[in-house]
């Protein structure tokens, strides 16, 4: 579905905003051709070694930029780019490595950095943020029922000792919420453990800061991809591209248009695009993902 939406052409340059293990930017990839150019990017200092077998087998130029999506688009000038695509939020790649603290699946270091070389981890949040600090971030980017509850725990299990793996907050979560609702859908931590890694990495100021700066860069006729697993993320996105989408924006009863706005994006999906039931047969981590394509007008 992305490839359908984006068109990859030959000779167009394609920016990857979130490379991770290259599944997609292979795909692009054998549609820009010889003369076509896929600029990379990731946090992620690891990547290096999926995008070597990418360099060494793509017919286009690659290249690959260690940093955020928002920064290196930034420094890009405008209208540079044929097309921009963002693959959201936490890898298959990084929960799979449980030394880096994505997973609340596995015994690790709590750090949930996608840069492990800088800021702040999620121990140093859980460990010193006050219980209305905690609360409000786990209400906010985790819609936790039971933020207070869990963030009060946290703070008492604190006091006792610090809180420096996976294993040891999942446990406090669990204490901390009512016997039922640990036996809800799903691992009672999950909407804790993504409320911290959104924090943690500033991920909707990055998604804020990024969907700007790839409009600006877009030429006419640009594509602009996103594919988000939470709904903050998706209706930042959802919201971004209607308001560029948007013709007059006059106050309503006005006998004639007097503001001149006119449309600088097409949507082009109306809904956004699900994966289907054999993606997700074949991806259980591919469920909750929401693809909406805009193109540059």
């Amino acid at each position: 579905e992305l490839l359908d939406l984006l068109a990859p052409a030959p000779g167009e340059v394609a920016f990857d905003a979130t490379f991770g293990a290259g599944g997609h930017a292979e795909s692009v990839a054998k549609r820009l051709g010889a003369k076509g150019r896929l600029i990379c990017c990731d946090r992620d200092p690891s990547v290096a070694e999926f995008f070597h077998d990418l360099a060494r087998t793509a017919s286009c130029r690659t290249e690959l930029i260690q940093g955020n999506f928002a920064d290196v688009l930034a420094d890009m000038p405008d209208g540079s780019l044929d097309m921009v695509y963002m693959d959201l939020g936490v890898s298959s790649m990084q929960l799979d490595r449980r030394e880096r603290g994505f997973s609340y699946a596995h015994e690790a270091p709590l750090d949930m950095r996608m840069d492990p070389s800088t800021g702040r981890s999620a121990a140093d949040l859980v460990n010193l943020l006050s219980a209305d600090e905690l609360t409000a971030i786990f209400r906010r980017y985790g819609e936790e029922r039971y933020a207070r509850e869990i963030a009060r725990a946290i703070v008492r299990q604190r006091e006792r000792e610090p809180i420096c793996t996976t294993g040891a907050l999942v446990e406090v979560i669990k204490r901390a919420i009512p016997t039922p609702a640990r036996f809800g859908a799903g691992n009672p931590a999950r909407r804790v453990f993504q409320a911290l890694r959104i924090v943690v990495n500033d991920e909707l100021e990055s998604l804020a800061r990024g969907l700007e700066h790839a409009y600006r860069t877009l030429r006419r006729g640009g594509r602009i991809a996103v594919i988000s697993f939470h709904s903050l993320e998706d209706r930042m996105v959802k919201e971004f591209f209607r308001g560029h989408a948007a013709g007059c924006i006059c106050p309503p009863g006005l006998p004639q248009c007097v503001c001149g706005h006119q449309p600088t994006l097409r949507v082009l999906t109306r809904r956004p695009v699900m994966p289907r039931v054999r993606e997700v047969e074949l991806n259980p981590r591919s469920k909750a993902a929401k693809l909406r394509v805009a193109v540059r007008l």
